[in-house]
């Protein structure tokens, strides 16, 4: 086996993924994984705690990335201007370099149910994390709560537009361009 080769995660991860893609989901199994990295499943362990962490193992540092930005939004930024900041940061972790990969996850996702449950667990968790950070800026509530779960509606909007089969806008465009639709719906109504 090759241990010694550099970047076990990433092998893991890329083997993972072709396998999800050939066989489905249910079918793959850790050792298949593995196998198909050139590893042991003691080594996929190491990196993940089953198939799943495969495909949500960087939830916390997205969830990081986005707090932090809305925490360092100006101080005299709106609820909305400040979730923003947040929106936009994830914008290098969704390079074009990474899209397929995120069209293969999101199809992965949304063809298994425990999967888009756990998918759906992640966003509330973010958001919760989102509202949490607007309190900390002294937004009360419900105004916190309403702003963060507008944001994740644009997350969502966004990514699943952002991994579409003929997208080529980058992320943050795409965030940028819901951004401005959403405030033009609001003074609508």
């Amino acid at each position: 086996m090759g241990r010694w080769e550099p970047d076990g995660e990433g092998r893991l991860r890329m083997a993972a993924m072709e396998l999800f893609a050939e066989v489905g989901y249910e079918q793959t199994t850790v050792a298949a994984i593995a196998e198909r990295a050139g590893l042991t499943s003691r080594t996929f362990f190491r990196y993940f705690a089953d198939k799943r962490e495969v495909l949500f193992s960087g939830s916390e540092v997205l969830q990081a990335s986005m707090v932090a930005a809305l925490r360092s939004a100006p101080v005299d930024a709106t609820a909305m201007d400040a979730m923003a900041f947040a929106l936009q940061a994830p914008a290098d972790f969704f390079s074009e370099d990474r899209r397929d990969f995120a069209r293969l996850r999101a199809s992965v996702i949304a063809a298994n149910g425990e999967l888009h449950e756990r998918e759906l667990i992640k966003l509330a968790r973010l958001s919760a994390a989102l509202a949490a950070a607007l309190r900390a800026r002294g937004i009360g509530e419900p105004d916190a709560s309403l702003v963060a779960e507008a944001g994740i509606a644009v997350f969502r909007v966004a990514f699943a537009q952002w991994v579409g089969q003929s997208e080529r806008r980058t992320y943050s465009g795409i965030v940028g361009s819901l951004l401005a639709r959403l405030k033009t719906l609001a003074a609508l109504h």
